[in-house]
């Protein structure tokens, strides 16, 4: 199978490294890619956002499953026009892709289908966002309608921070904060058959303690030992399910991964928000678990035969990544600085380095290329041990003004 994977970020590497070990891969490639993806599949330059070209690359390439990573070229359609010259496609449509590309067009959604989630109001004035703030009180939550690269959330209570960032955006969702843990669960679907994978919890905040500004992960760690037994199915049942019949039944069916954030509240399970493709860095913790060959059930879901597919297999081991970002990150990261260390952090095998916003100098080294510039994998018999061993991973790497979080699933892991 010659396999295409769109993008160039940690959630691409970590797709490429599960499908360069799947057998049934015989070439893969990835547009744009990155640095470290480079070591595992063929780059070939593209504007990920242009479907003609993605199409194009495709068809030279002979590809028989093309997967879109990211979620700006999904929500742009970039998987139409493969669908529509029968390339099997791993991502949904631009309308489909709506359920993440606009937060009042999934409110809607949830609505319909009887989803539980946050009450909430849509503001595109000023007078409007201050009375729906007034209306659910502190801590206040705000939300840009559009894509905003994992930044676009505003939790805080100061007022003034919640109506600077309301005003900052051309509409917003205002909702009432919900308590308790977060828990983010993935489900592969083809439109109709859902097929859940395991849960993770991912670290938006910059700092240790959920402290600092929100970033687009710093963090992640799965299985959640914690989580309540019957989780997976009560939201595939309340959550995951009605969400793909309600937009199947709207005439606009959601083919490839649905990502439910959730707040485990004290009033039920609540969906925090959905996305439309796999979520980094929760996506390094799943896949490092994973044991059915990834590119069987990708495509699976291109081809609507998901009700065929075996049951997937678990790893036993517990699985954890952490991030390191770059000076200044989120706000102005620091870009082009040489980075040392890569292959001391994988010398022992059991830690690995995924590539996200990286590039390589014309003498090879790695230089940074974005704010979150890497993320280090390990698994392990438990989680002290995988969360010891991507930190050892972590510790070979030399980035000048890097900075990680030290607590990644440090209370889980001590409980």
């Amino acid at each position: 199978m010659k396999v295409l994977v769109i993008g160039g970020g940690a959630r691409e590497h970590a797709l490429c490294r599960s499908l360069s070990q799947d057998p049934s891969v015989t070439e893969l490639h990835c547009a744009p890619g990155n640095a470290g993806i480079a070591r595992v599949a063929s780059l070939h330059p593209v504007d990920q956002l242009d479907g003609a070209q993605v199409l194009d690359l495709a068809v030279r390439l002979g590809a028989d499953l093309v997967v879109v990573g990211p979620e700006a070229p999904l929500v742009a359609g970039v998987a139409d026009p493969l669908r529509a010259a029968g390339i099997p496609v791993f991502g949904p449509s631009a309308p489909a892709a709506q359920l993440e590309g606009s937060k009042a067009f999934s409110k809607d959604v949830m609505a319909a289908a009887g989803v539980p989630t946050a009450r909430s109001y849509v503001c595109t004035t000023p007078e409007e966002a201050a009375e729906a703030l007034d209306a659910f009180g502190a801590p206040y939550v705000v939300k840009d309608d559009g894509l905003a690269a994992g930044k676009g959330v505003v939790v805080t209570s100061d007022r003034e921070a919640a109506l600077a960032h309301a005003a900052s955006c051309e509409r917003v969702v205002i909702e009432e904060y919900l308590d308790g843990p977060e828990v983010s669960l993935f489900a592969i679907t083809d439109g109709t058959t859902v097929v859940p994978l395991q849960p993770a919890q991912d670290f938006k905040r910059a700092l240790d303690g959920d402290e600092g500004p929100n970033t687009g992960g710093m963090g992640a760690y799965s299985p959640l030992p914690w989580a309540p037994a019957g989780l997976v199915e009560e939201v595939l049942e309340s959550v995951l399910q009605p969400t793909v019949d309600e937009l199947r039944r709207r005439g606009t069916p959601f083919s490839g991964l649905l990502y439910a954030g959730l707040a485990l509240t004290s009033r039920g399970t609540r969906v925090i928000e959905f996305n439309a493709r796999f979520g980094d860095p929760e996506t390094q913790v799943v896949l490092a678990r994973l044991r059915t060959p990834l590119a069987g059930v990708l495509l699976a879901a291109g081809n609507g035969t998901l009700d065929q597919l075996e049951p997937l297999r678990w790893s036993e081991e517990a699985a954890v990544t952490v991030v390191i970002a770059s000076e200044g990150y989120p706000a102005a990261p620091r870009t082009g600085d040489p980075i040392e260390g890569l292959d001391e952090a994988e010398a022992d095998g059991t830690a690995y380095v995924l590539h996200a916003g990286t590039a390589a100098d014309e003498d090879g080294r790695v230089l940074s290329a974005g704010g979150r510039v890497l993320s280090v994998t390990a698994t392990g018999a438990d989680l002290a041990q995988a969360r010891e061993r991507a930190y050892a991973g972590v510790g070979r790497i030399s980035l000048k003004g890097g900075q990680h979080r030290t607590d990644i699933a440090l209370k889980a892991a001590t409980a």
